[in-house]
């Protein structure tokens, strides 16, 4: 793959490049010495033997090759020194000295090596002879300051693309970002204030009251709690698994009050875990996924499990026990925990589902 700058470009793009340069440089060498050249010299090209012709082609393709390898060297290596994004005019003055240079180096040291092998070191030249070789210099230089040239305006217009797409695509996400945040927050305000919530709440409490009074004001404490909690967090991004295990333990008084032995929660945290952080109301939305999609009866109750691991994560998983008839799964609140460790965290909860539980992991950020 060619690289520039950090970049990769695929193999197809770069082979095709690759071809239009080298067809660029083929063509144009003729073209640049038949223009430089007088009308009488070129027109003496046409009369040499054919073999020559082919001879002086394949050296031609050679050389274009040869020239363009060079061009991406030498812009190889100034993306890593002098970038096109920090110093365009000085980079634009360096690459355009080096290649000149460099092809005048290449041509002295091909035009010794030619009359040292092939020419006669001590033959004159006539004045034609140097003056078709200076036509041939300029056309050189020429032609290869014209590939480095398109060369470059192919990688900068290709990064203008890829700049462009990736500004759209951080709009993207910074929307998608935006939407989440407000469906979180939509979610947190949902239960704040839902109906069913609190009209299911209030009435055990009414019972609890008549019933016992010492624990319907034990029950109102932990509703106040739960409202509280929901209130003061529901904007924040974080909260220690500490807070939120307050939080769950004075939710689930309010289950365990409301569907008596159906369900058993058992808590395995490790102390060393709970400084360690998770989006508010994590676990009660786990919780009530687990009571929404499954019976809880006291004969065959739900059994949840919630534990911390030595790898920073937290576990909850759940027995399946499926309803008679199935509640329709919306996938909100799940969904809204995955969203929001999207924002938050570079490792992702996992869910697994096997025919006897269900476990949700979430890592725990610190």
């Amino acid at each position: 793959m060619d690289n520039q700058e950090g970049i990769s470009y695929p193999k197809k793009n770069s082979w095709r490049k690759r071809l239009w340069l080298v067809t660029f440089a083929f063509v144009g060498s003729y073209m640049i010495v038949f223009t430089l050249q007088p009308y009488a010299e070129w027109k003496k090209a046409f009369e040499v033997p054919v073999y020559q012709i082919i001879i002086d082609v394949f050296v031609n393709l050679i050389f274009s090759i040869f020239f363009l390898e060079l061009i991406f060297f030498i812009d190889k290596v100034l993306n890593r020194i002098i970038p096109w994004t920090t110093h365009p005019l000085i980079r634009l003055l360096i690459q355009s000295i080096i290649q000149i240079v460099g092809v005048l180096i290449i041509i002295i040291v091909l035009g010794i090596i030619y009359l040292y092998t092939l020419g006669n070191p001590k033959m004159k030249l006539s004045e034609s002879k140097i003056t078709q070789s200076w036509y041939l210099v300029i056309a050189t230089v020429l032609l290869v300051l014209m590939m480095g040239a398109l060369n470059t305006v192919h990688y900068l217009v290709t990064n203008w693309k890829r700049a462009a797409m990736q500004a759209a695509e951080y709009k993207i996400k910074a929307a998608e970002s935006r939407q989440l945040a407000a469906e979180t927050e939509l979610q947190a305000l949902k239960l704040q204030v839902d109906p069913h919530f609190v009209f299911n709440n209030l009435s055990v409490l009414s019972e609890l009251i008549l019933k016992d009074p010492l624990l319907g004001h034990a029950y109102t404490e932990n509703f106040a709690k739960v409202y509280k909690y929901l209130l003061v967090n529901s904007k924040n991004k974080l909260i220690t698994l500490r807070e939120e295990l307050k939080f769950l333990h004075a939710y689930l008084f309010l289950i365990k009050n409301r569907i008596g032995e159906g369900a058993v929660f058992n808590i395995n945290i490790a102390n060393a875990k709970l400084s360690l952080q998770i989006p508010p109301a994590t676990l009660q939305l786990f919780v009530e996924n687990a009571l929404k999609y499954n019976s809880t009866e006291k004969g065959n109750p739900l059994t949840v499990e919630i534990y911390s691991t030595e790898d920073d994560e937290l576990v909850v998983s759940n027995v399946l026990l499926p309803l008679l008839q199935p509640t329709p799964s919306t996938g909100i609140g799940l969904q809204n925990i995955l969203g929001r460790y999207a924002l938050l965290s570079d490792r992702k909860p996992v869910v697994e589902v096997t025919k006897e539980t269900f476990t949700v992991t979430v890592p725990l950020i610190k």
